[in-house]
């Protein structure tokens, strides 16, 4: 899959998210990485839980990494990398709103 094309997919499942909870993202990057991490890894948040944040004024924007070629080498079809891109991204949105691994996996996003 070309990378514009998977760069689509995030995008649309931010699009997803509803505009009130993007509303509160306007300091997170999301980013598309073409490589794949040692681990496996299909996505990462990396900053600071908007419910750990007290007098916060960092300037640098939390950071979500989406790993393109982990995600695609999961997956044997189009429509599984589209599932999968989504349920990815609304992962690593929870870790920005404090939502930990265990309550991600109770809600099915883990």
């Amino acid at each position: 899959m070309p990378v514009e094309q998977f760069e689509e997919l995030v995008t649309s499942a931010i699009d997803g998210i509803p505009e009130g909870l993007r509303a509160e993202m306007e300091n997170v990057a999301v980013v598309v990485d073409e490589l794949s991490p040692p681990g496996g890894l299909l996505g990462l948040y990396e900053g600071v839980p908007l419910t750990r944040r007290a007098n916060y004024s960092a300037s640098m924007p939390d950071r979500i990494t989406i790993f393109m070629a982990t995600i695609c080498a999961s997956c044997q079809t189009s429509q599984e990398v589209v599932e999968l891109v989504r349920k990815t991204v609304i992962h690593e949105i929870g870790h920005h709103f404090g939502i930990d691994d265990r309550r991600l996996e109770e809600l099915g996003w883990a």
